[in-house]
Protein backbone atom coordinates (compact mmCIF):
# COMPACT_ATOMS: atom_id res chain seq x y z
CA UNK A 1 0.00 0.00 0.00
CA UNK A 2 1.82 3.62 -1.26
CA UNK A 3 1.92 5.92 1.63
CA UNK A 4 0.20 9.43 0.94
CA UNK A 5 2.66 12.08 1.89
CA UNK A 6 0.88 14.52 4.34
CA UNK A 7 2.67 18.33 4.96
CA UNK A 8 0.99 19.90 8.38
CA UNK A 9 -2.14 17.50 7.81
CA UNK A 10 -2.48 18.25 3.70
CA UNK A 11 -1.89 16.28 0.55
CA UNK A 12 0.07 17.76 -2.37
CA UNK A 13 -2.96 18.04 -4.29
CA UNK A 14 -4.68 20.16 -1.25
CA UNK A 15 -1.38 22.13 -1.25
CA UNK A 16 -1.14 22.92 -4.43
CA UNK A 17 -5.25 24.56 -4.50
CA UNK A 18 -4.04 26.73 -1.62
CA UNK A 19 -3.57 30.70 -2.44
CA UNK A 20 -0.12 31.82 -1.55
CA UNK A 21 -1.81 33.47 1.59
CA UNK A 22 -2.99 30.50 2.75
CA UNK A 23 0.11 28.56 1.97
CA UNK A 24 2.34 31.47 3.91
CA UNK A 25 0.23 30.03 7.08
CA UNK A 26 0.77 26.30 6.84
CA UNK A 27 4.93 27.41 6.00
CA UNK A 28 7.43 27.24 8.25
CA UNK A 29 8.02 31.19 9.92
CA UNK A 30 11.29 31.41 7.58
CA UNK A 31 9.69 30.95 4.44
CA UNK A 32 6.34 32.74 5.67
CA UNK A 33 8.36 35.70 6.29
CA UNK A 34 9.29 35.50 2.52
CA UNK A 35 6.19 34.82 0.85
CA UNK A 36 4.47 37.41 2.69
CA UNK A 37 6.98 39.94 1.81
CA UNK A 38 6.46 38.59 -1.89
CA UNK A 39 8.94 37.01 -3.85
CA UNK A 40 11.73 39.01 -5.23
CA UNK A 41 12.86 39.49 -8.80
CA UNK A 42 14.98 36.14 -9.00
CA UNK A 43 12.56 34.09 -7.25
CA UNK A 44 9.97 35.19 -9.44
CA UNK A 45 11.36 34.64 -12.89
CA UNK A 46 12.38 31.02 -11.67
CA UNK A 47 8.78 30.32 -10.60
CA UNK A 48 7.49 31.44 -13.54
CA UNK A 49 10.26 29.08 -15.55
CA UNK A 50 9.43 26.19 -13.50
CA UNK A 51 5.99 26.81 -13.96
CA UNK A 52 6.23 27.25 -17.66
CA UNK A 53 8.27 23.93 -18.22
CA UNK A 54 5.87 22.20 -15.90
CA UNK A 55 2.94 22.86 -18.97
CA UNK A 56 4.97 22.00 -21.64
CA UNK A 57 8.16 20.11 -21.20
CA UNK A 58 8.58 18.45 -17.90
CA UNK A 59 12.24 16.86 -19.22
CA UNK A 60 13.68 20.16 -19.78
CA UNK A 61 16.30 21.07 -16.60
CA UNK A 62 16.60 24.73 -15.20
CA UNK A 63 19.96 26.46 -14.32
CA UNK A 64 19.40 28.45 -11.47
CA UNK A 65 21.78 30.21 -9.02
CA UNK A 66 18.90 31.34 -6.43
CA UNK A 67 19.40 28.83 -3.82
CA UNK A 68 17.67 30.46 -1.30
CA UNK A 69 14.44 30.00 -3.44
CA UNK A 70 11.85 28.09 -0.76
CA UNK A 71 10.36 24.99 -2.36
CA UNK A 72 6.25 25.12 -2.75
CA UNK A 73 3.71 22.74 -3.69
CA UNK A 74 3.70 24.07 -7.32
CA UNK A 75 7.21 23.01 -7.80
CA UNK A 76 6.66 19.68 -6.99
CA UNK A 77 7.50 17.37 -10.07
CA UNK A 78 10.18 20.27 -11.90
CA UNK A 79 14.01 19.04 -12.44
CA UNK A 80 15.97 22.39 -11.50
CA UNK A 81 20.18 21.97 -11.21
CA UNK A 82 21.35 24.60 -8.72
CA UNK A 83 24.13 26.57 -8.98
CA UNK A 84 26.66 24.54 -6.28
CA UNK A 85 30.03 27.23 -6.68
CA UNK A 86 33.13 26.66 -7.31
CA UNK A 87 35.88 26.41 -10.22
CA UNK A 88 35.36 22.93 -11.54
CA UNK A 89 34.20 22.15 -14.41
CA UNK A 90 31.14 23.56 -16.20
CA UNK A 91 29.25 20.07 -15.74
CA UNK A 92 29.88 20.09 -11.86
CA UNK A 93 28.96 23.94 -10.68
CA UNK A 94 25.75 22.98 -11.52
CA UNK A 95 23.84 20.05 -9.86
CA UNK A 96 20.67 18.66 -10.89
CA UNK A 97 17.97 18.04 -8.34
CA UNK A 98 13.86 16.48 -8.80
CA UNK A 99 11.87 18.18 -6.64
CA UNK A 100 9.39 16.00 -4.90
CA UNK A 101 6.46 16.31 -2.23
CA UNK A 102 8.98 15.81 0.88
CA UNK A 103 10.67 18.29 -0.02
CA UNK A 104 8.04 21.39 0.75
CA UNK A 105 9.34 23.46 3.15
CA UNK A 106 12.66 23.48 2.65
CA UNK A 107 15.39 25.53 0.28
CA UNK A 108 16.83 24.64 -2.71
CA UNK A 109 20.17 24.96 -1.53
CA UNK A 110 19.65 22.21 1.13
CA UNK A 111 20.23 19.67 -1.36
CA UNK A 112 23.35 20.99 -2.78
CA UNK A 113 26.20 20.71 -0.98
CA UNK A 114 28.98 23.03 -1.94
CA UNK A 115 31.86 21.91 0.54
CA UNK A 116 33.71 19.08 -0.66
CA UNK A 117 35.69 16.15 0.95
CA UNK A 118 38.75 17.23 3.17
CA UNK A 119 41.95 15.38 1.82
CA UNK A 120 44.55 15.51 4.37
CA UNK A 121 48.57 14.74 3.12
CA UNK A 122 51.49 16.25 3.97
CA UNK A 123 52.35 18.86 6.81
CA UNK A 124 51.84 22.09 5.59
CA UNK A 125 52.84 25.62 6.34
CA UNK A 126 53.06 26.43 10.12
CA UNK A 127 53.53 22.89 11.09
CA UNK A 128 55.79 22.06 13.69
CA UNK A 129 59.26 20.63 12.58
CA UNK A 130 59.11 17.00 14.51
CA UNK A 131 55.84 16.44 12.17
CA UNK A 132 57.95 16.82 9.12
CA UNK A 133 59.07 13.51 10.33
CA UNK A 134 56.11 11.57 10.94
CA UNK A 135 55.00 8.47 8.36
CA UNK A 136 52.25 9.18 6.04
CA UNK A 137 51.35 5.79 5.88
CA UNK A 138 49.43 4.00 8.82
Amino acid sequence: MARIFNYRGKTTDQLKALSMDELAKVMPARIRRVLNRGLDEPRRKLLLKIRKTLTTNKNKVIKTHSRDMPILPEMVGAKVAVYRGGKDSVNTAFIPVEITSEMIGHYLGEFVMTRKTVKHSAAGLGATRGSKFTSLRK
